[in-house]
């Protein structure tokens, strides 16, 4: 057996009955009710937080990735195409650039793409990310009256007030703001079915407003989509939440009256069990495509390394990070700035512009329909 397959599996036995195929909805949808939902992921502190993942699959499906993904092995064949562009592991030097990038997509040698994102992706739609010096949410949070900006997604403070948390949400909630041209990129990278799997730091939603199916979604930090009580553990829809946020009102338990919170990790949770799909998608990938992230987060930061290193890296993103910064490699390419500008230019080279044009009109149409 190939010497990344063994670890790798034992990762996914760790799960028991539900197994590898709980992995993947193509095969079998396990929608994952019951966990506790993953965090708001785009602050500092989360770093440590984070590592509760289901302690012992994590060190085991890590070891897979550090031991099996790296070296220049090919532990899933990608395509011929791509063998012959990238070689047979990470010795070649030349140089890629972003036109590079688009070269490889319109030949066919990237057809399994995984894309990272953070908040900068969402902060074209007009949602703040949490960092940023004055227009980021931690530097507004004042009106909450918090000891300090992280308490509002901590538990203990969450069950001692929970009105600053769900005065956020109601801010942050699914239908208050529309997906902008990333989300639509990535959109069409699914619809060309060039998309593996997209990772979110993110919990507004976008990704599903834009038309991206749950099965191609990990939510590393969680959505609205889903809650549960935070006493009996009863689940709940998003919606169910949604009625009551926006009115006001503290959600409650009709069974056992606890406070129902919505599925977004806070300090101290663990992740859903989606996110150990990296330990099969990572070595599967043949492109990474990391928008609007300051990869900073653990464990989803480390995944940025878990390609093979003969694959293609690109960064988009506002400014430089995480290995992009201290241990680039050959086959990188980065691209600084204007988000919305830097995508926009990979679409062009892509010749997918007017495609693009095309389908955000018909979705701005049906969003607009959904509003009368």
């Amino acid at each position: 057996m190939a010497r990344w397959v063994r670890p790798a599996l034992c990762a996914l036995r760790l799960w028991g009955p539900a197994g590898w195929r709980s992995l993947y909805p193509e095969v079998r949808d396990v929608p994952g009710k019951g966990h506790q939902g993953p965090s708001p992921g785009r602050t500092d502190a989360v770093a440590a937080s984070l590592w509760g993942v289901r302690k012992a699959s994590c060190a085991v499906g890590l070891a897979a990735l550090n031991s099996g993904i790296t070296g220049g092995r090919r532990p899933i064949s990608s395509s011929a195409s791509a063998s012959s562009i990238f070689g047979s592991g990470g010795n070649g030097k030349e140089k890629l650039f972003l036109q590079d990038i688009a070269e490889l997509i319109r030949a066919g040698a990237c057809q399994k793409a995984v894309v990272m994102v953070g908040a900068g992706v969402s902060t074209p739609s007009g949602i703040p990310d949490f960092r940023s010096p004055r227009s980021g949410l931690y530097s507004n949070l004042q009106r909450y009256d918090l000891p300090y900006p992280e308490a509002i997604f901590e538990l203990t403070f969450f069950h001692h007030n929970p009105k600053p948390f769900f005065a956020l949400a109601k801010e942050l909630y699914p239908g208050s703001y529309r997906p902008n041209v990333i989300h639509y990129f990535l959109r069409l990278l699914h619809d060309k079915g060039l998309l593996l799997r997209l990772y979110t730091q993110n919990i507004d939603g976008l990704e599903r407003v834009a038309g991206i199916p749950a099965s191609k979604l990990v939510e590393a930090h969680g959505s609205f989509a889903s809650a549960a009580c935070t006493v009996c553990r009863r689940p709940f829809s998003g919606k169910d939440v949604w009625d009551e946020v926006m009115v006001d009102r503290i959600p409650r338990c009709p069974v056992c009256t606890g406070i129902v919170k919505p599925d977004i990790v806070f300090f101290g949770e663990t992740l859903p069990q989606r996110f150990l799909l990296h330990v099969v998608d990572f070595p599967m990938a043949d492109v990474l495509l990391i928008l609007g992230t300051s990869l900073e987060v653990e464990p989803f930061a480390s995944l940025s390394e878990a390609v093979r290193s003969s694959v293609p890296r690109l960064l988009i993103n506002r400014d430089l990070v995480g290995p992009f910064a201290w241990r680039p490699r050959s086959r990188d390419v980065v691209q600084l700035g204007d988000m919305v500008h830097s995508v926009e230019r990979l679409v062009e080279l892509l010749g997918w512009t007017e495609e693009l044009r095309d389908l955000m009109r018909q979705e701005a149409e049906k969003l607009n329909g959904r509003d009368r």
